[in-house]
């Protein structure tokens, strides 16, 4: 039985070492209609795999290896094959330029530069290339450049190159937007763009050596930002059709995989979890997740979990989250419940533009944690969670920053309650009641415990006898002279009714004795408070004779 390639972007590796590979080689095809081709998919699914095929595929450096697509889909197409490793090829990734300043990153670039250098070493020797780019190839091995130097690099290389082979270069860039996500985070966006857009240039727009260029990135940045002038660049994203089954996972697929190694009847399940995306009209798995679940059904038993969530940063998510005002919690919480959101989309963007409000659900969308279920006009979509497993990175999210949230402002209501300062107790529990993202059920039990869990570290316990009944939450503050709280919850069937409700939980407690049961139970003075709740709102009456 293969082995499960969770992990691995090598080509020949997957290959050679016999992992289970699903063939994905008829992107070639694709790219052979193509002179400049960029494809955007979400984090882990299979864009670096899929470039070094590209590689082993075209570069004439790799003719020992043309056996490793014997019996592929490639091979069936007799004109293709006739470019197999018939050019020279620069295959770079930047997916770990994530550096905090501009200066790393241009080292970290220039590192990179290097090292396709080094992997083409006879260019430096070559008596085809002449003296001037010569030149510029060892100012590059010598750490002896200046920024033009640098944002010209590419474009020297593939110089050299066809001037060494007198074959025209392909050129692979592989997740291009890692830099600029990381510029962006840490505040030197516009440094990096110019920087990026002046490399591009040079290598794309203005280089009579190049044969074909291949991009993949995450996010489909506008051409104004750093494509200008790149008409000939034909951009595929998640919407469209063409190249839609070259990334992540069909139907078929999933379902071959699955009864490969025997875990075909858990086929609805893997669906319910890392199906649910659409690249083009195409259904499509998450491929990671997929890969992850079957190795650790093979370890252990099937089970699934949000594999993806441990992959990719959910920074994007936490952001919006901490940052949404109340129309987009209120939508955040219709999509938690499965229901969808119709909004207008802008597909073609910057970075800066997350911090446009407007832009949240486009980079959602492209980024993987939302999936267009139908189109109502040109730029309108209704969209919707994909899967359990995007579900878990929006619960996983909200309820990070709720128990973040709330541990800043539960202290706060504890005070206030202990002061008798009711309007900003209520003020205080409103708020906490707006951040969280529970799905109640509207009942008096979920209230009830959702302020036992608040309160829990306070010494809190419920249902406790005092006085002539049953008190519903007490609240024992360690420090001995502070008071005890007592509540008394109510859940409201009408939001016109939370103010007599409220009104009823605080007479409960004078009626039934509470407090004077606390005093001599407990040997410490009480104040009590009726809480009315309907839905996100809440009413605190003060429980006075």
């Amino acid at each position: 039985m293969k082995k499960i390639p969770v992990g691995i972007e090598n080509f020949k590796e997957i290959i050679d070492d016999q992992y289970y590979y699903i063939d994905k080689t008829e992107l070639i095809n694709d790219v052979m209609n193509e002179k400049l081709v960029f494809y955007t998919r979400p984090r882990r699914f299979g864009k670096t795999l899929n470039m070094s095929m590209l590689y082993y595929f075209f570069s004439h450096k790799e003719k020992d290896n043309a056996y490793l697509f014997d019996g592929l889909n490639v091979s069936k197409d007799k004109e293709t094959m006739l470019h197999q490793n018939q050019y020279p090829v620069i295959f770079m990734t930047l997916k770990d330029m994530k550096n905090r300043n501009a200066e790393l990153q241009k080292q970290q670039f220039l590192s990179l530069i290097q090292t396709v250098l080094e992997k083409n070493i006879e260019l430096l020797h070559s008596e085809k290339v002449n003296f001037i780019t010569k030149k510029r190839l060892e100012s590059l091995v010598n750490n002896q450049v200046t920024d033009i130097d640098l944002q010209n690099a590419l474009y020297y290389i593939c110089v050299a190159l066809k001037q060494h082979y007198q074959k025209n270069v392909i050129l692979l860039i592989d997740e291009y937007d890692v830099p600029l996500q990381s510029a962006y985070t840490n505040g030197y966006y516009d440094e990096m763009v110019d920087f990026l857009r002046n490399v591009f240039s040079s290598a794309l727009k203005t280089n009579d050596a190049l044969e074909k260029g291949v991009l993949t990135g995450c996010l489909r940045i506008s051409k104004e930002s750093i494509f200008t002038g790149l008409n000939n660049f034909n951009v595929y994203s998640i919407m469209d059709e063409q190249s839609s089954t070259r990334f992540g996972f069909t139907q078929q697929e999933v379902n071959e995989l699955l009864n490969e190694y025997n875990f075909l009847e858990q086929k609805d399940e893997v669906k319910e979890w890392y199906d649910g995306y659409r690249f083009g009209s195409t259904e499509i798995y998450n491929p990671w997740s997929v890969l992850k679940y079957v190795l650790k059904a093979i370890q252990s038993k099937p089970e699934p979990e949000s594999f993806w969530a441990n992959t990719s940063s959910n920074e994007l998510v936490v952001n919006y989250i901490k940052n949404a005002d109340d129309v987009m919690y209120d939508e955040f919480e219709m999509l938690m419940q499965g229901q969808s959101l119709v909004k207008y989309l802008k597909l073609d963007l910057t970075y800066q533009e997350m911090d446009n409000q407007d832009n949240v659900y486009s980079f959602l969308l492209l980024t993987g944690y939302l999936k267009v279920i139908s189109q109502i006009d040109m730029n309108t979509y209704e969209l919707i969670i994909p899967n359990k497993e995007v579900y878990q990175i929006y619960k996983n999210s909200f309820m990070d920053y709720f128990n973040m949230y709330t541990k800043e402002r539960k202290g706060q209501l504890v005070t206030a309650l202990l002061e008798q300062k009711v309007e900003e107790a209520q003020a205080i529990l409103n708020d906490i009641l707006f951040k969280d993202i529970s799905y109640y059920d509207n009942s008096e039990a979920f209230y009830h415990g959702f302020l036992v869990g608040l309160m829990q570290e306070y010494g809190i316990s419920s249902n406790k006898e005092s006085g002539e009944g049953r008190l519903d939450i007490f609240i024992k503050p360690r420090r001995a002279d502070r008071k005890v709280i007592v509540i008394e919850c109510k859940h409201s069937q009408k939001e016109s009714e939370i103010v007599k409700d409220s009104e009823v939980g605080a007479r409960q407690i004078i009626e039934k004795k509470y407090l004077e049961g606390i005093k001599v139970n407990e040997q410490r003075e009480a104040i009590g408070y009726g809480i009315a709740f309907y839905k996100k709102r809440c009413i605190v009456t003060a429980a006075l004779k």
